[in-house]
């Protein structure tokens, strides 16, 4: 689909500015750093069940109440932290949500090796961009396989879809569609 600009977007990214701000520079392109996948682990957690556009909205607050997604300052969040989150209106107020990203974030330091490593390595091999949006899994073997890498790492809230989309996000697959103007990302 065309946008106002005249750019060819993948449908779900021209509905608002936000969505095509991240449409256009962030989704899809490459995450390795431990801070950055971990918040965008956290934030694909936090969309399960809900517009990813309410998750984007409250951005700035899910990155004020988990200190800019610090895993060394988030570990160490305990039961005051918990209700002092679940009582924080900025952010998706779901007690499992929360304690899930406590949770992840002592597994990202329990690692010994930067998280990039372990998502990075199910990476599966470039394809060709899908044509239409119902060309899009919602899983693949890979993202299976890195939900349950992940989950025998110690995370939880993690399952194939979130990885999935994780993976969109991080740009481990490219899901833009074939006639969206932004560039395939370099991955290496």
């Amino acid at each position: 689909m065309v946008g106002a600009d005249g750019q060819a977007r993948c449908p779900w990214g021209l509905s608002t500015p936000e969505y095509i701000e991240y449409h256009d520079g962030e989704w899809g392109q490459p995450v390795r750093d431990t801070v950055g996948l971990y918040e965008r682990l956290t934030l694909e957690a936090f969309q399960s069940g809900l517009s990813w556009l309410t998750i984007l909205r409250k951005r700035p607050a899910f990155r004020a109440a988990f200190a800019d997604f610090d895993p060394v300052v988030v570990a160490g969040y305990g039961p005051d932290d918990v209700e002092r989150l679940l009582g924080d209106a900025g952010i998706v107020r779901n007690r499992r949500k929360i304690e899930a990203t406590i949770v992840n974030a002592q597994a990202v330091l329990d690692l010994g090796t930067p998280l990039g490593e372990l998502v990075w390595a199910h990476q599966p091999p470039a394809a060709a961009r899908p044509r239409t949006t119902a060309d899009v899994p919602a899983k693949t073997p890979a993202s299976i396989a890195l939900a349950k890498a992940l989950r025998a790492a110690g995370f939880v809230f993690i399952g194939p879809t979130t990885a999935y989309a994780l993976m969109q996000a991080c740009g481990l697959v490219d899901d833009h569609l074939a006639a969206c103007w932004v560039p395939r990302a370099p991955t290496d």
